[in-house]
């Protein structure tokens, strides 16, 4: 138990004045070393921190707190700089976050270490590995903004905070989970193809705290296909369990997942096979207010796809891609290059087209070898694409290519991309790539048969 768990952790020394009010300068006993500072440098912890508070005290008082002064002096250089100390290494990371915590600074901690303005994708290499527990592979992955990570893999979350030193794995109903996303470090929505229900779980406690299901005509069960969300609403693409129908249900994130609205429901009629088809892949474009959903079919014909676009208020698509050469093998959006880009099943070449075309006649450029489109190999099968502000990135086998932008025009044919092979050497040629993500200043990576997932990070950043 903390020394001063159930009591006031500071105490006073009215031995010696320690306020120059003309100065702004305030001394703090910590462990019995004397340190001098600012009430603007205290001040920078907020104002519910003890820090802070200790700025309130009267004149000719000492604090005394006793903690380790060693780490208070890091914990000061944070406060000073907003940056860690280089002698900050010689401490457990745990062991800064423990006294952050009793300090009310962790937050800054967390942002000097793990902010998502410090994603440096030039610089990025495999720098540390989460082991996973049991035989089973990843089967969905998800993280949070400031880079705490979520791993399915077979009846089990796994979960890391933001430090990636914290571990705790829970049992779920699932035989295997294939749609997570991560609504808070400790909450996450999750669903299977194979088991009906969508279900908002509690991680750090282990229980489900809700389960959503859409109501069919049918009254079958409605297995999850794909998970998306944006500032207020959670996102769901449903499946009937007799497969005869589909939609996205809307719910509000704020309101206790109340259900909002029901849009894109298709009941399947005869060789009706684009309504056969529900969307595997939800992405909310922020800039237009649209949600886009995607979704292919593999049959005798060949691979068919399409890409919609429903402004959620009125239900309605705005526009709509239908794929029938070279279709997708994934697909994403960004909003930081206004643009959709693909990777294409059969030539495994990434494609653009222009977000700003919204409604109009749609044109892919293809971003790599044009003539590989009709090549009918499906070099792209099982490929992922993935934006992350103003880059894209693409997996092919078991590397990673990262596709940067080279600013000469404005229209999408005169945009200039330039593909970059990712990673150190040993990096490259492992098992096939089947996840990847991002959070804080990192990249997530998980593999086809493999118990643990890759951290990718700048060579010059971590701790």
């Amino acid at each position: 138990m903390p020394p001063f768990a159930g009591s006031n952790p500071l105490s006073y020394n009215f031995s010696r004045n320690s306020i120059d009010s003309a100065s702004n300068i305030i001394t703090i006993d910590v462990g019995g070393q004397l340190f001098q500072t600012t009430k603007q440098t205290l001040k920078q912890s907020g104002s519910k921190s003890l820090l802070s508070e200790i700025t309130n005290f009267n004149d000719g008082v000492i604090p005394f707190i006793d903690r380790d002064p060693e780490i208070f002096s890091i914990l000061l250089s944070l406060l000073r700089t907003g940056n860690l100390p280089s002698k900050a290494k010689t401490f457990d990371i745990q062991d800064l976050i423990f006294e952050s915590q009793f300090y009310g600074v962790e937050h800054l901690l967390l942002n000097s270490q793990s902010n998502p303005s410090q994603f440096e994708p030039f610089d990025l290499e495999k720098s540390v590995i989460l082991p996973l527990s049991g035989r089973d592979s990843p089967t969905a992955i998800s993280t949070t903004q400031l880079g705490s990570v979520q791993v399915a893999h077979g009846c089990k979350i796994t979960s890391f905070d933001w430090s990636l030193k914290r571990k705790s794995t829970i049992l779920t109903q699932f035989a295997g989970i294939d749609s997570m996303l991560s609504l808070s470090p400790s909450i996450v929505a999750a669903g299977a193809t194979d088991f009906s229900g969508l279900q908002i779980i509690d991680v750090s406690k282990g229980f489900v705290k809700e389960t959503l299901n859409w109501e069919n005509a049918t009254k079958s069960g409605s297995t999850v296909q794909a998970i998306g969300s944006s500032k207020d609403f959670l996102f769901t693409s449903f499946e009937s369990s007799r497969r005869n129908s589909n939609c996205i249900m809307i719910y509000d994130l704020n309101d206790s997942f109340r259900p909002v609205a029901e849009i894109g429901h298709y009941e399947i009629f005869g060789a009706e096979l684009d309504s056969a088809i529900p969307a595997t892949k939800l992405s909310w474009i922020s800039s237009h207010n649209l949600l886009m959903a995607s979704g292919s079919h593999s049959g005798p014909s060949g691979v068919r796809g399409n890409i919609r676009f429903w402004d959620i208020r009125s239900g309605n698509v705005v526009w709509e891609i239908k794929e029938n050469v070279d279709c997708f093998s994934d697909c994403t959006v960004s909003d930081d290059l206004s643009a959709i880009l693909k990777v294409g099943v059969h030539s495994g070449e990434v494609f653009i087209s222009d977000l700003r075309n919204i409604g109009g006649e749609n044109s892919w450029t293809c971003l790599g070898d044009q003539r590989k489109v009709t090549n009918g190999k499906k070099e792209g099968f099982g490929c992922k694409i993935e934006s992350h502000g103003n880059q894209v990135f693409c997996s092919k086998g078991g590397n990673l290519e990262l596709w940067s932008e080279v600013l000469i025009g404005n229209s999408i044919k005169d945009r200039v991309f330039r593909k970059n092979s990712m990673g150190r050497a040993k990096d490259i040629c492992g098992n096939k790539i089947t996840h990847f993500s991002f959070g804080g200043n990192k990249m997530f990576v998980t593999r086809k048969d493999q118990q643990y997932v890759e951290v990718w990070q700048s060579s010059v950043r971590g701790f």
